[in-house]
């Protein structure tokens, strides 16, 4: 971590997706504690804890992240159509305030490049997959059903991403009537090539949504039957408290400022729904406590990327034992029964 915390943060990422590729990563042969085992969509995790997308784009990844002690973890975002992104530089980190800024653009190889690694998938773990536009698309929705016809039968499940705030008008596709027709595209698309069933369905939200569209996207997650939403995206919100000289970037932020916030819209989603929606928290999560939290608050799953970027890959050792122990002394024998804790 000292080595890779002196180069350019996107070449340090690089360089640990070359490493992780060739499985030059570390390994935890543990169990997790039993408390930690958890089953949604008949599939089972070894614990809730999962990498968001974005860590690993072009599914090179991933199989040494499960072995790193992951319960899961999500690809992409994945296009149709290669493309390399925004201009560098892009990626910035706030070491003064533990977050990171990112405008990438979806820097990713395509659909083809992920779906030929996924194709050799082997051993055992939940790989997600999460699916979004090239940046010249004018009809978003052709690229998200040609992106879910390519990749649907090799996710355990696939993720529509309309929240990043690095593709210009990409957000507007939260409006609740353009999602739930995108939400139909992908699904009438997944049927057609899925024998063996769909996989689940999610939505990958921003954090800066209004009252109206919360209440909106949750009234039509429930109407459409969506299998899950994944709350949230990082933030175009600069707060007052960052005083990292790197604060005025554009992009998206993530890290700890990402988690009151991010939190906040993952318990008014859990109170909309009524719990009837799966959720993943994601934001800010550095420890175990803040883990529990998302739990408590509404969260069936919770995903990190920006902690184990700038604290290295042995967090997520120290997580799943602090997580254990704050449900232990709650009172709690499994992580099901702590989701939504916070609204009883």
């Amino acid at each position: 971590m000292p080595f890779l915390r002196r180069l350019d943060p996107e070449r340090a990422h690089d360089l640990t997706i070359w490493a992780l590729s060739r499985g030059w990563g570390p390994v935890d042969q543990r169990r997790d504690s039993p408390v930690l085992r958890c089953r949604y969509w008949g599939r089972e995790f070894t614990n809730p804890i999962g990498v968001a997308a974005g860590f690993d784009k072009n599914a090179r990844a991933y199989a040494a992240l499960l072995k790193m002690g992951f319960g899961f973890t999500e690809i992409g975002t994945v296009t149709p159509r290669p493309q390399i992104g925004n201009p560098k530089p892009r990626l910035f980190r706030l070491t003064e305030d533990n977050a990171v800024i990112n405008r990438m653009g979806f820097n990713n190889q395509g659909m083809e490049a992920a779906a030929g690694r996924l194709e050799h998938r082997h051993g055992r773990g939940v790989v997600g997959v999460n699916i979004g536009k090239n940046k010249e698309t004018e009809d978003a929705a052709e690229d998200y059903e040609a992106a879910a016809t390519r990749l649907a039968p090799l996710a355990d499940y696939l993720v529509i991403n309309v929240s990043s705030p690095n593709t210009p008008g990409l957000r507007a596709l939260q409006d609740a009537d353009v999602l739930a027709r995108l939400i139909r595209v992908v699904r009438v698309a997944a049927e057609k090539v899925c024998s063996l069933g769909v996989p689940p369905l999610l939505v990958k939200l921003a954090p800066d949504l209004t009252s109206d569209d919360k209440r909106d996207i949750a009234a039509m997650a429930v109407e459409q039957a969506v299998d899950g939403l994944i709350i949230s995206n990082t933030t175009i919100e600069r707060p007052a408290t960052l005083g990292d000289p790197a604060r005025g970037e554009a992009g998206g932020l993530s890290g700890a400022p990402l988690f009151a916030p991010s939190t906040a819209v993952l318990a008014d989603m859990y109170r909309l729904t009524e719990g009837k929606v799966m959720l993943i928290g994601v934001g800010g999560v550095s420890n175990g406590a803040e883990a529990y939290a998302k739990l408590r608050a509404g969260a069936s799953l919770v995903q990190l990327y920006s902690a184990m970027a700038l604290k290295g890959p042995g967090l997520i050792r120290s997580i799943k034992a602090d997580l254990a122990e704050h449900l232990y002394q709650d009172g709690f024998d499994s992580v099901a029964a702590a989701i939504g804790a916070d609204h009883r």
